[in-house]
């Protein structure tokens, strides 16, 4: 079926696998999330399901890489790469997979405009009364692409500082001879 992805070198391949299937799962999760009433964009960024998926998928994959791919060798800008390929599949596929999902739940929408509301009304004294009008007034126009959109823009922010932390601890340089 991925006879395509044979062809691919495995700097690209390798990431681009874990991508898929980690894009599906943290699909799953959101959807899974929504639907015990935790609604996924306002999670705890502490208790983001992300960092967790992203640490655990690029540490499979730039392993599966250095010990299958590179003889044991992985550089930090492979490891960078790496782990961009990935993050950036995921994100795609995840925001792809939660726009089709609020198109075909728009209570998904709704209940994202609702809380996002109370939110602000209650964080009113804390905020610059510009601010505050401008997001009071742009909340009403938010859309399932607006979310998707949203959600790929945190998954590369959090993605490229998970990549950086694993591509330091996992990469292994040759041995110099002087």
């Amino acid at each position: 079926m991925f006879s395509f992805l044979d062809r691919i070198h495995p700097l690209a391949r390798v990431p681009l696998r874990y991508g898929l299937i980690g894009g599906v799962l943290g699909f799953l999760l959101l959807v899974v999330l929504y639907y015990i009433d935790r609604h996924p964009f306002f999670i705890h960024p502490i208790f983001d399901s992300r960092i967790a998926v992203f640490g655990v998928f690029i540490v499979f994959a730039l392993r599966e890489l250095r010990d299958y791919h590179f003889g044991g060798i992985l550089f930090f800008w492979q490891g960078m790469f790496a782990g961009g390929v990935f993050v950036a599949t995921f994100a795609f596929v995840c925001s792809v997979l939660l726009w089709v999902f609020a198109l075909n739940v728009p209570d998904f929408v709704t209940q994202y405009i609702e809380l996002a509301t109370n939110q602000l009304k209650a964080l009113v004294d804390q905020m610059d009364k510009e601010v505050y009008d401008v997001k009071m007034a742009s909340l009403p126009s938010t859309t399932a692409f607006v979310l998707a959109k949203l959600y790929f823009v945190q998954c590369l922010g959090i993605g490229l500082f998970i990549s950086i932390i694993i591509s330091v601890i996992l990469r292994r340089q040759p041995a110099r001879t002087e």
